[in-house]
């Protein structure tokens, strides 16, 4: 087949015209090489959607922690906190922990 029969095929012209050309240059340089190529784009995508993940967890913890303070805003129950929390005491008390053999933890556990 020489170049002359080439050049008569239908897929040769259409590849060999200059705007084909060029489109597909242009395409292939949009979507690898440029700045802000297509593979930038859908990383950025990713971490879009990994960061608003990270802030719905966030604000599920801000919610818990406001009605921690709600709870902790009343005198009763932040002194029942700091006492089972915090093992706080009042003047002149005792306090005795009791711990059970099966819920504390041994070196051979961890």
């Amino acid at each position: 087949m020489g170049l002359k029969e080439l050049r008569q095929k239908k897929w040769f012209k259409l590849m060999t015209n200059m705007y084909i050309l060029v489109l597909t240059i242009f395409v292939i340089w949009m979507a690898f090489f440029d700045t802000n190529s297509l593979l930038i784009h859908l990383e950025l995508r990713r971490e879009i959607k990994k960061l608003e993940e990270q802030k719905e967890f966030l604000k599920g913890e801000i919610e818990k922690d406001k009605k921690v303070l709600e709870t902790l805003s009343d005198k009763e129950e932040l002194e029942k906190f700091a006492r089972e929390k915090y093992y706080m005491k009042k003047e002149k008390e005792e306090i005795f922990l009791i711990e059970y053999e099966d819920s504390l933890k041994n070196k051979e556990d961890e």
